[in-house]
């Protein structure tokens, strides 16, 4: 019985010692955005299941997602859904993260004046191999005290792709990809390769179904559009479901707000505001199509007034009502 127990404790530690668990960090904070977060996390779970009886040279790679805030907790996201996350003091004496990703959203501004979050982010940012802002989290980066200072190359294997650093004069610390959700994508991709990358992106991250008003806007639009207006458009149809003010926006692009409405404007062709109307009319449309909702909820839910402001959007770029659009949709889908 010694024997057989001797063997089976010996075989245990071998299945631990090749399997390697790598530690995904999310940092969140009261009004966080949801979107981009879940997605991100979305990736690594997924990239579990895929794997799970997949091995590479160091073993069976696993990834462990922790959601991490200030004190710990529940913590309410902008789109009144909550998570729990675990404190920065539990974390004190873990190792570093294999990637770091900290959460944008409308509560950026009081997590930036969080002494507890940004003292952890000045001890954990160094000790990550990645760290990665989404949307607004650059902020409460450079609240820590890491500005952008330059780029790089990272990402080997004839994947090489430009990063940016966040960094202090003596800290190296990058962020690959202008996209949080390419970066995760690419930490699949080098350990799993590319095939599992891109299943999952399949998965995940779907082609979005576009009506006529941000497809119509994007195919008209100049041949060039820059990478900060773009990446401030896609920041737009993320967020479009919440109150948000064009100074946000500006932020995502990294412009004063009277440039930003200025190259806005020429790039896209229309407005950040009316982009934004056009944004929260393709959610309308989809809901009214795909849901059951009553109009008025999802007129609060797509971040309109309510149902009198929507049916005035529809009778003005549709010549219909919501009703009659839901209505004769389905009656083609059905024919």
């Amino acid at each position: 019985m010694e024997a057989v127990h001797s063997n089976s404790v010996a075989r245990l530690h071998v299945l631990q010692d090749a399997r390697t668990v790598r530690n995904i960090g999310i940092v969140l904070f009261s009004g966080f955005a949801l979107p981009e977060a879940a997605t991100v996390l979305e990736i690594f779970q997924s990239a579990n299941a895929l794997t799970e009886t997949e091995t590479t040279q160091g073993g069976q790679i696993r990834y462990k997602v922790c959601l991490i805030s200030a004190a710990g907790g529940r913590v309410d996201s902008s789109s009144s859904v909550f998570v729990w996350t675990e404190g920065v003091e539990a974390r004190r004496y873990s190792d570093g993260f294999h990637a770091l990703f900290v959460g944008g959203g409308g509560g950026v501004r009081n997590a930036t004046r969080d002494e507890r979050l940004t003292t952890w982010l000045r001890r954990e940012c160094p000790r990550s191999g990645l760290v990665v802002p989404i949307g607004e989290g650059r902020l409460l980066l450079e609240a820590a005290g890491f500005g952008r200072a330059g780029s790089s190359q990272r990402w080997g294997g004839g994947r090489t792709s430009e990063t940016f650093q966040h960094c202090a004069p003596t800290v190296g610390v990058s962020t690959a990809f202008a996209s949080p959700l390419h970066s995760a994508l690419a930490v699949v991709q080098e350990d799993f390769g590319t095939e599992i990358a891109r299943l999952i992106e399949d998965h995940v991250l779907p082609r979005p179904h576009q009506t006529r008003f941000t497809a119509t806007i994007r195919e008209n639009a100049p041949a060039y559009v820059s990478e900060k207006i773009q990446a401030s458009a896609k920041w737009l149809e993320a967020n479009g479901d919440r109150p948000i003010s064009i100074d946000e926006a500006a932020q995502v692009a990294a412009m004063s707000e009277r440039n930003f409405l200025r190259r806005f404007k020429i790039e896209m062709g229309v407005t950040p505001s009316e982009y934004l109307s056009y944004v929260r009319l393709d959610m309308c449309c989809r809901l009214l199509v795909e849901t059951d909702l009553p109009v008025d909820k999802i007129a609060r839910r797509c971040g309109l007034g309510g149902g009198g402001w929507l049916a005035k959007l529809f009778r003005k770029h549709l010549a219909t009502t919501p009703t009659e659009y839901r209505a004769s949709k389905r009656l083609m889908s059905t024919s």
